[in-house]
């Protein structure tokens, strides 16, 4: 049952709207003025407030503004007698919801109401759904090669500096990336990834810093870059090491003065992006075969994580396969399957060279072809590689 917080001055009006509100199945609390409903609000949640604007003590404004940060997804509809257009305008300025006169319109009331309570599940629901995909992204482990990634990421995001993710291919580096993302004041804005392994070189540049109408043949029409799409945000760099030498110096002058020019075009544009970048490749190597820039380099390196192989944490094994095995079976809507300690210390004989890409690849592929556990008879029949 939905439940309403309302708060007015008015013992009279109190009651009424209490009536007819719990007539129509919501669940009501009272508050006769500001202070009393702020006391209220700390040990409760609504789906809705009901507020009276002018209120001896804190009038209505006032206690707008406090609920707004004690409680800043709840819808707040403001109620006044004296209604007039400035104090209409300043409660929606100051975040109400909607602004109603007395006398009290009871069907305007309702549809309010109503209406407020579709933007209030609305919002539960894009909190559920960014907690499952954050749940997606999760690094899974407690062994010490991992905890020391997520201490850093950890240390790390909350500053705007920039990042390099060294590690091999599977090993999660994307999550790392993601983590960092998450747990910093740009949360809010884009994550926009790019694998710039995947881009041919000559589009590289297309791609990063967008393009101008008719600056090549199949640009019909003008189009945003990456580095445009990811501002306020952060713009991951994946395989960085396989970027050409000449989006590199663009990249590079991108970073030093947060200014890009599309393709095809000389105006500057002021970006406001952190960089996140990632590869598998021996940086070290890559400069002293003259394939990757070294001031690019130093550019982007500011903090260096290093993501470990499976091989280097073969104790988060269990955690793993427990944590896959109910991600899978979820998404296949089977019953949860069980596995065995005989079964687990099979997987960690084994030698991981995917990482954790071909981990779940192989625990995909027991939950499907084993029976109602997996057992270590089942991991040497159907998980070791082939040879």
């Amino acid at each position: 049952m939905s439940k309403i917080l309302v708060i007015d001055d008015e013992r009279s009006i109190r009651n009424t709207l209490k009536d007819i509100l719990e007539y129509e199945k919501y669940e009501v609390d009272l508050a006769e003025d500001g202070k009393k409903a702020l006391e209220i609000v700390k040990n409760a949640e609504y789906d809705i407030v009901l507020c009276d604007i002018k209120m001896p003590g804190l009038d209505g404004i006032e206690v707008l503004e406090q609920l707004q940060k004690m409680t800043p997804d709840t819808p707040v509809v403001m109620i006044s007698g004296h209604g007039n257009i400035d104090t209409a305008v300043e409660s929606i300025k100051k975040g109400a919801y909607d602004f109603i006169e007395k006398p009290l319109d009871l069907n305007r009331l309702l549809i309010t109401i109503r209406n407020a309570m579709d933007k209030s599940t609305l919002v539960n629901e894009t909190k559920i759904l960014k907690k499952k995909v954050s749940k997606k992204f999760e690094i899974i482990g407690e062994s010490p090669a991992i905890k020391k990634v997520i201490e850093m990421a950890d240390r790390v995001a909350p500053t705007d500096a920039r990042v390099l993710i060294t590690g091999a291919n599977g090993t999660g580096k994307e999550l790392v990336a993601r983590r960092i993302h998450d747990q910093s004041s740009r949360s809010s804005g884009p994550f926009v990834e790019v694998n710039c392994a995947a881009i041919p070189s000559e589009l590289i540049e297309s791609e990063l810093f967008g393009h101008e109408k008719g600056a090549f043949t199949s640009a019909v029409k003008q189009r945003k870059g990456k580095f445009e799409q990811a501002t306020g945000g952060t713009l991951f760099l994946d395989e960085i090491g396989d970027m050409s030498l000449s989006a590199q110096a663009k990249v590079l002058r991108a970073l030093q003065e947060s200014v890009i020019s599309r393709v095809g075009g000389d105006k500057h544009i002021k970006v406001d992006v952190r960089v996140v970048a990632a590869t598998n490749k021996n940086i070290s190597e890559e400069i002293d075969a003259n394939r990757f820039r070294e001031d690019l380099y130093h550019r982007l390196s500011v903090i260096l994580i290093h993501v470990p192989g499976l091989n280097e944490r073969l104790e988060d094994i269990p955690l793993l396969a427990g944590y896959f095995i109910n991600q899978i079976c979820n998404e296949y809507g089977m019953p949860e399957k069980a596995i065995t300690d005989d079964a687990i210390k099979e997987l960690q004989k084994i030698n991981w060279t995917g990482n954790i890409r071909e981990f779940r690849n192989v625990i995909e592929r027991l939950i499907i072809l084993c029976d109602k556990q997996i057992t270590g008879d089942d991991v040497v029949r159907f998980a070791m590689p082939i040879k």
